[in-house]
């Protein structure tokens, strides 16, 4: 037998584990010869999965099984146990699945062709994903024949976007990309391939000028219409641009693209100081990226404290000192009142030296387009709890969908990367005419060089913030209640928590 690959630890699952070993809602980590393979047990069920998550190499033994599904405790991907489906995201691609088989003495074992001589990487993912998709055909019937940013299994796809490159893995652009430590070859979400693959009309450099949700058309700025049967708006948002002399200088830049991205890191390899307006997750991930290479970093923001308004003053006061401690500089409670060819100026009248300048103030939702069209809005468009819009057949996600939140008792609105990729896959199984409500409780991480926070739930404002453990410590977990209730909770390398408090929000989804 070959050597296990260096992540494959454990026993070798092909000699079997006592099942006595194995506790109802356990998992254990092992390999089937180089492969890391994961064995759980749900009962009197025993499964066998690949052991990694498939979005950032996640060790799954180390997440939540919650019914039939595995969780991974980096990024709460899920995972189906019975098929290996990526059910949730940020995860987009399958697990694989293995054959398990029960002996006495042996107890359970997987490997390869055990009960059956299919391969171990397509049999059961492959054959449930096939009778799933007959099964939605029967269900729906004859399927839409045209679909605009939507998934179909037949009918034709068109996606149209103004950005010059493909979808990519966003968080990449403000953290491990930014500050030199990831190729670009692992940002974008799909292989060059993948679109034509998937008969995927890809269409970059769109610019959509109008929609008309009467005639079904989306018009572009050649003149050129697209017709449609269903419709998804996924227009995110955009940058803020502060109104300050100087936003329009070569050096100044905001951070949404690959291409803003790569005209940071253009300009970072002969800057020597840089000056981050906002202290924004995004402005301050983008302060640790730049540090990771080398430059000096000094933050500008209005607050006192770093994020008290999202995280408290506890965590934001830690995140501030966790700056502080890798050289960041802070100039709090200021802000920028012009910036120059050599400088930014303060209003508090002090001056700082910037070869570099990026601008991490927030973002605003793209209305433009659903305004025109007389789409309902309320500081976002409006949608129910469907994603569906005000017109029939318009539907909305990402960062300008707002919906009625059953875990908050709610409309709102979430700027967060994998709220919009699982907005995304419902929004997709709606499209193609189910009735599945989105549901899923709001989850985002944010890296500060090697701490990772993790958010669960959404909070606006609460009563009281209870922390368990020591926050300085980077080992804690900090609850946001209202009326005793818990509505979000942050943790720092707390990840088995997080998933349970995630888990918990699902299962207590109506505010007391």
């Amino acid at each position: 037998m070959s050597a296990p690959h260096p992540e494959s630890k454990g026993p070798d699952l092909t000699l079997g584990v006592a099942i006595d070993t194995l506790g109802d809602g356990k998992m254990v980590a092992g390999h089937v010869g180089e492969d890391a393979v994961l064995l759980a047990r749900r009962g009197d069920e025993f499964f066998a999965v690949g052991a990694t998550c498939t979005h950032y190499n996640g060790p799954l033994a180390d997440g939540l099984l919650v019914d039939d599904t595995v969780r991974c405790p980096w990024h709460h991907a899920c995972f189906s146990l019975r098929t290996g489906e990526a059910l949730r995201a940020p995860a987009l691609s399958p697990i694989a699945c293995w054959k398990i088989e029960r002996r006495r003495r042996q107890g359970v074992r997987a490997g390869k062709g055990i009960g059956d001589t299919a391969d171990p990487h397509r049999s059961r993912a492959r054959w449930a994903a096939e009778d799933r998709g007959d099964r939605r055909r029967r269900r729906l019937g004859s399927l839409p024949p045209k679909c605009c940013v939507a998934s179909a299994s037949t009918g034709s796809i068109v996606m149209l976007s103004g950005d010059d490159a493909p979808p990519v893995d966003r968080p990449n652009l403000s953290e491990d990309y930014l500050a030199g430590n990831a190729p670009e070859e692992w940002v974008p979400l799909r292989g060059d391939d993948f679109y034509a693959e998937q008969n995927i009309d890809l269409r970059l450099k769109a610019n959509v000028i109008g929609i008309d949700p009467r005639a079904r058309e989306v018009a572009l700025a050649d003149g050129s219409k697209v017709p449609y049967d269903r419709l998804l708006l996924a227009t995110g948002a955009e940058p803020i641009r502060l109104p300050l002399p100087g936003m329009d200088l070569p050096h100044v830049f905001t951070l949404r693209t690959l291409g803003d991205c790569r005209a940071i890191i253009a300009r970072a390899g002969s800057a020597r100081r840089a000056v981050v307006l906002g202290a924004s997750f995004i402005g301050l991930e983008v302060a640790a990226s730049l540090r990771a290479r080398g430059i000096e970093v000094h933050v500008v923001a209005p607050r006192q404290v770093p994020m008290e308004r999202v995280l408290g003053p506890q965590m934001g006061d830690f995140v501030r000192r966790l700056h502080e401690e890798h050289g960041v500089v802070f100039h709090l409670e200021d802000t920028a009142a012009a910036i120059d060819a050599r400088k930014v100026t303060l209003k508090s009248g002090g001056a700082i030296d910037a070869d570099l300048v990026v601008a991490g103030v927030g973002v605003r939702p793209r209305l433009d387009l659903a305004e025109k069209a007389g789409l309902a809005t309320d500081r976002g468009i409006t949608v129910n709890e469907y994603l569906e819009t005000s017109a029939p057949g318009v539907f909305a996600a990402g960062d300008i969908a707002r919906w009625p939140d059953a875990h908050s008792g709610a409309a709102i609105r979430v700027e967060h990367w994998v709220v919009a990729q699982r907005q995304g896959q419902t929004a997709a199984i709606n499209m193609l005419g189910g009735r599945e409500k989105f549901d899923s409780v709001p989850f985002f991480w944010s890296q500060h060089y090697d701490v990772p926070i993790n958010y669960v739930g959404h909070a606006e404002t609460w009563d009281e913030l209870a922390i368990d453990g020591d926050i300085g410590s980077r080992d804690c977990v900090v609850r946001y209640k209202s009326k005793g209730r818990v509505l979000a909770v942050a943790s720092i390398y707390r990840d088995a928590e997080s998933l349970m408090a995630e888990a918990q929000m699902e299962l207590d989804p109506i505010p007391k």
